[in-house]
């Protein structure tokens, strides 16, 4: 093996050998079959970072005749000290032959210095046939770290780790699917347990990784506000004769106007999947023109996503007539809200709430009896925060999911659960940089300010749902 440390996956056919080689490499494209016997032959999957590989995982077949290899290894063996030659032997005898193909193949990168990661399904009671497996990887002289993976209810845990315990230097819980990033951080270190001389490049991967998630979310911060920029600058134009109707072509601009900002939005869902990986991600959410049907002041909308009416208000009191400036939002309550703008802030609050509607298109006169309809900028104050509070949710989920999780994507599953509230000096701060964008002023730059102000929230709402 190569300096960086190898490990093999090994274990009884359908455990989760796959789904644990697919979390731990970061690699979607693993193949995982619940037929028994997908994984035919071993395949490496190394987790790089910059270009430098921090450790590979090999994905090996299931063991099928193990009770069979293990009396061959007995009735060849000599004294314990010597048990891994023995086991080369089985390997050399058996190399070309039909009768332990699966047995030869997930042994072979074992014995060329790969270390042991045994799976077993916590779900499933522990028995004696799993003994010998057992015993053939203890043979191999090998380190070795045992992962119980409960595929369904996890309800024979502990008799598997006692079992465990007595042929494996290191037991742990790990489901694959659901294991958040500190989990699979944890396992790392536990690897490190099990040879001195992984411990120094593995303490670098846990080091290189985390600073690697960082700048993931970074990335990811910067695609959501190059959208948001887009989306808030998006105009749609279309030119017509003086004496032509507009009304038709309105309903059109409207609807690719809606249309732009879908594709903008699912542009940046793609952008962030691939920032972290996932490269074949299914979602399900509602489509941000439904939003413009619910209204983006309903409930409905800013509930989940946006600001209600009394916080953009706040807002909008801030940036202008509040009396004495004395309205802290980070307070949040709507009656101390409804309050302060009773007391002088209706008037900066009442141009926050102007725009209802997602877009209006307007009818300018051009030369030689030509006019031109214009859909956008929108105006509406709510939009840029119920994009947000899509995209926020959206990168939570994604950047804590498991490579090994194949199910779709809900957007909008308990979304208020999920995220936390902003505090009104984030709210005050979005709200500038929506400003910013919205009046296309200094657009690259104001882009960049909002990337550097979300990379900080999106860390957050990533820490809170692991």
């Amino acid at each position: 093996m190569t300096t960086h440390p190898h490990f093999a996956v090994v274990g009884h056919p359908n455990k989760g050998k796959s789904s644990i080689v697919s979390t731990l490499s970061h690699d979607d494209s693993v193949l995982i079959g619940r037929r028994p016997g997908t994984t035919t032959r071993c395949r490496s999957y190394p987790l790089k970072v910059d270009g430098e590989v921090l450790y590979t995982l090999v994905d090996t077949p299931g063991f099928q005749r193990a009770r069979t290899a293990w009396a061959w290894l007995k009735s060849h063996e000599s004294s314990a000290d010597r048990h891994p030659e023995v086991v080369q032997a089985f390997l050399d005898a058996h190399a070309e032959g039909a009768a332990f193909p699966e047995e030869v193949e997930l042994l072979t990168p074992i014995m060329a210095g790969a270390g042991i990661l045994y799976v077993v399904d916590g779900s499933v009671p522990y028995g004696a046939e799993y003994e010998a497996e057992m015993e053939l990887l203890r043979w191999t002289g090998r380190p070795r770290l045992a992962l119980i993976n409960p595929i369904g209810d996890a309800d024979h845990i502990d008799a598997w780790r006692s079992a465990l315990g007595q042929y494996f230097n290191v037991v742990r819980v790990f489901d694959a699917v659901t294991a958040d990033f500190e989990k699979r951080i944890e396992l790392l270190r536990a690897f490190g347990q099990l040879e001195e001389t992984w411990r120094q490049p593995l303490q670098r991967a846990v080091d290189s990784l985390a600073a690697d998630r960082v700048r993931r979310h970074e990335a990811a911060a910067r695609a959501v506000a190059d959208t948001i920029g887009e989306m808030l600058s998006l105009e749609v134009e279309q030119t017509i004769g003086v004496h032509d109707d507009p009304a038709p072509v309105r309903d059109k601009l409207v609807a690719e106007y809606q249309r732009r900002l879908i594709e903008l939005e699912r542009r940046a869902r793609l952008a962030v999947e691939r920032i972290y990986d996932h490269h074949a991600l299914e979602r399900t959410e509602p489509a941000l023109a439904a939003l413009e049907e619910q209204d983006l002041f309903s409930a409905e909308s800013w509930r989940v996503f946006g600001l209600t009416r009394v916080q953009l208000a706040g807002l909008g009191a801030l940036g202008g007539a509040a009396a004495g400036g004395a309205i802290d939002v980070a307070v949040g309550g709507a009656s101390f809200l409804l309050g302060a703008l009773i007391g002088g802030g209706v008037g900066a609050a009442g141009t926050i709430l102007a725009a209802n509607r997602l877009v209006d298109v307007k009818v300018l006169e051009i030369s030689l009896g030509r006019r031109k309809l214009v859909a956008g900028p929108t105006r509406n104050r709510n939009f840029p925060h119920v994009v947000l509070g899509r995209a926020r949710l959206h990168h939570a989920l994604v950047a804590g999911r498991a490579h090994a999780h194949r199910g779709a994507l809900a957007i909008d599953a308990q979304a208020e659960t999920l995220l936390a509230d902003l505090s009104g000096s984030d709210r005050k701060q979005l709200e500038k940089e929506f400003g910013r964008l919205r009046g296309g002023r200094e657009m690259a730059m104001g882009a960049r300010r909002l990337g550097e102000l979300l990379a900080a929230i999106l860390e957050r709402d990533s820490a809170a749902i692991g």
